[in-house]
């Protein structure tokens, strides 16, 4: 039987893994707090880990900027479901009306919403992540061909790495 303890990666590694998921996958879901429910939408995630900082540009019309105005903290999960690779952020999120940064960050496939950068309908919505976690196993045939060995032998199947990290 393996040692569960073998596949988790030190603090500074999973910090690294999960920025680099992060910024790689783009799409995260991103989790918000009603005070009854969380609600979650994927939303385009602009990593910035050098500012210690998610950006994303929303519209200022929906709930998810009431909610967290009301209830901060947020979660952001990213999945990369053909890599088997999966990150989650926890932190806290503030709405933002920073023309000059949404005009950095402005990307072309942003016109799918908005004209340009300048639409006064746009926020800028910043999470400071306080935590994380990475899963990082191995492809999908290889992955099928360690349960079905563990299935046949009774062991418990090495599925990749994990690990939690203060970012």
């Amino acid at each position: 039987m393996s040692d569960e303890k073998e596949n988790i990666l030190p603090p500074n590694e999973a910090a690294d893994r999960i920025w680099e998921l992060a910024k790689k996958i783009d799409i995260c879901m991103f989790t918000t707090w009603d005070g009854q429910q969380q609600r979650s939408r994927p939303m385009s995630a602009r990593v910035r880990r050098e500012e210690d900082a998610i950006y994303f540009l929303t519209d200022i019309e929906g709930h998810k900027l009431t909610e967290i105005e009301k209830y901060p903290h947020v979660s952001l999960a990213w999945a990369d479901n053909g890599g088997h690779k999966y990150a989650v952020i926890a932190g806290e999120a503030e709405v933002l009306d920073d023309r000059a940064k949404i005009a950095e960050l402005w990307e072309s496939f942003d016109k799918a919403w908005w004209d340009d950068a300048n639409d006064p309908r746009i926020r800028l919505l910043r999470v400071t992540p306080d935590d994380g976690e990475v899963w990082d196993s191995p492809n999908m045939i290889v992955s099928t061909a360690k349960m079905l060995v563990a299935a046949a032998t009774g062991a418990k199947p090495d599925m990749g790495e994990t690990g939690k990290a203060t970012l």
